[in-house]
């Protein structure tokens, strides 16, 4: 345990002291921080043993800011059947009703979840996608959605790294999971986070098992053909969950959680452009990470900016 420790403590102190493009987030160099907007901050999300629904605001301030982890919901899941789970949307509907929607992995099949509360009717509504689940290590969806004009672009992908070292890709066209592309030799890949979103393509942050950060860009056309960029070379071995947020105009708020020690830490990452990527540690977050699935809160992606971070 003492070695992942001093792994992680290693990751922050090769990035102490590197501005940031987001600078005006997080205290600048000179102490002082900006006036005209507040600190990045993350809205974490969890599923506990007892399968509940947990929120945590995780916030860029100097020092970081942790609040208090939040029941959204009890009792969504049942009892240690979360293995993994893509990012959540949560939508107010009707005055003093929000819906929340997610794709979530119970046991060894995949289903689309929903429920909403202050509706009267709490209950949570599950559609079985489908089986094998349980080759999988990682998964997340991506919504890219330009808002309502004949020129608009709006896409829906899912995104799943077997076991194997394959990455999966399908789309989703009216509720139907259509099959857009595979590509082999991630097998080294520890996990993954999605950093940016554009009309043509999706990219993704992950570390490998023997410390390597890289960009994985995946073009939205098929075939499906990745493009692989090295952003460090050792330090990030021990994060077996890695979420991410905007930050900025073009930066990320990455949050990396290594379950052994149940600690996190917490990064500023200016625009991916390979080793010339700027990375500040912004040090430990001052809290316990013990859940066994994490995930990222967002809104609807019509009314959110999409990620923007390479």
């Amino acid at each position: 345990m003492g070695s992942r420790v001093s792994v992680a403590l290693g990751a922050a102190a090769l990035v102490v002291g590197l501005a940031t493009t987001p600078a005006h987030a997080v205290q600048t160099e000179t102490g002082s921080t900006a006036s005209t907007t507040a600190p990045c901050a993350l809205s974490l999300g969890s599923v506990n043993a007892g399968g509940d629904h947990l929120s945590q605001r995780i916030t860029a301030t100097a020092p970081i800011t942790a609040g208090n982890t939040g029941v959204v919901a009890p009792n969504r899941f049942a009892d240690g059947l979360a293995r993994l789970s893509g990012s959540w949307t949560h939508e107010p509907e009707v005055p003093g009703t929000t819906s929340y929607v997610g794709q979530v992995v119970l046991g060894s099949s995949m289903y689309t979840a929903g429920y909403r509360l202050n509706s009267g009717d709490e209950k949570v509504d599950l559609a079985r996608i489908g089986g094998g689940w349980d080759q999988f290590s990682f998964f997340e969806e991506s919504r890219y959605d330009e808002g309502a004009s004949s020129t608009s672009v709006y896409r829906t992908h899912e995104y799943g790294l077997r076991k194997d070292g394959t990455l999966v890709r399908w789309r989703l066209a009216k509720g139907v999971w259509q099959s857009a592309g595979s590509y082999p030799g991630f097998s080294a890949v520890r996990t993954m986070t999605l950093i940016s979103q554009t009309r043509t393509y999706d990219t993704f942050l992950a570390n490998t098992r023997s410390g390597a950060l890289y960009t994985i860009r995946i073009p939205v056309a098929v075939p499906m053909k990745p493009v692989v960029k090295v952003v460090r070379s050792s330090t990030w071995q021990a994060f077996d969950h890695l979420i991410a947020e905007k930050c900025g105009q073009y930066g990320t708020l990455l949050l990396g959680i290594d379950k052994e020690t149940q600690a996190g830490y917490l990064y500023a990452v200016g625009r991916a452009s390979g080793t010339s990527t700027v990375i500040k540690g912004l040090g430990k977050v001052p809290t316990t990470f013990n859940a066994p699935v994490y995930f990222r809160w967002a809104g609807v992606a019509w009314a959110n900016p999409p990620l923007s971070g390479e």
